[in-house]
């Protein structure tokens, strides 16, 4: 990830069009990086050090269309929520060649960044924490798809405790032979 994103940011760097800031810890930083992507109608994403990013849920609740850059990227609440009406995709072998982000962005017509925006605002509530808990909001979202997993997870468990008569008694695999040379194998 780290890498990656330096070589997006060498390559961006004084681009046309193209404004790079990073944000920095304090209320400060905070609120220059969500006006920056207030103004902005992309806003990169790439993969970094955890699986997922305050940099994505940021781009969200601030209306910019969330350029992830990443060919792994765990995205939050994927399993209930379709990023794809609301964000754009660029594998990183596509992003690290030169001028291709800067070319495919461009090449996104206006329909699909309105579209996406419309999409971005519709999906925002998702993203925003409150006190108390709003359904359909990150807390419920997080407990619905834990809920998810508790299901996969009992499933599995009492699948591999279904047990066939005499099924697990018979070993199939090589722990068992001995190192003889009879063609026949003592189980």
């Amino acid at each position: 990830g780290g890498k990656i994103r330096a070589k997006i940011g060498a390559e961006l760097t004084g681009a046309k069009d193209v404004v790079i800031e990073e944000g920095t810890a304090g209320e400060g930083g905070k609120a220059a990086a969500q006006k920056g992507m207030r103004r902005s109608i992309f806003c990169l994403s790439p993969a970094g050090d955890t699986p997922s990013s305050a940099r994505l849920f940021d781009a969200i609740v601030s209306g910019c269309i969330p350029v992830i850059i990443s060919d792994e990227l765990e995205l939050p609440f994927e399993g209930i929520l379709d990023y794809r009406k609301m964000a754009v995709f660029i594998s990183s072998t596509d992003a690290v060649q030169p001028g291709w982000i800067l070319r495919y962005l461009k090449s996104i017509s206006s329909t699909q960044i309105r579209e996406m925006r419309r999409n971005l605002a519709e999906y925002s509530r998702h993203f925003v924490y409150s006190n108390p808990a709003q359904p359909l909001g990150p807390e419920d979202l997080v407990w619905r798809m834990m809920a998810g997993k508790l299901v996969n997870i009992k499933l599995h468990t009492r699948r591999s405790q279904r047990v066939v008569k005499e099924s697990r008694s018979v070993c199939t695999c090589d722990c068992r032979r001995s190192n003889s040379t009879h063609s026949n194998p003592i189980n």
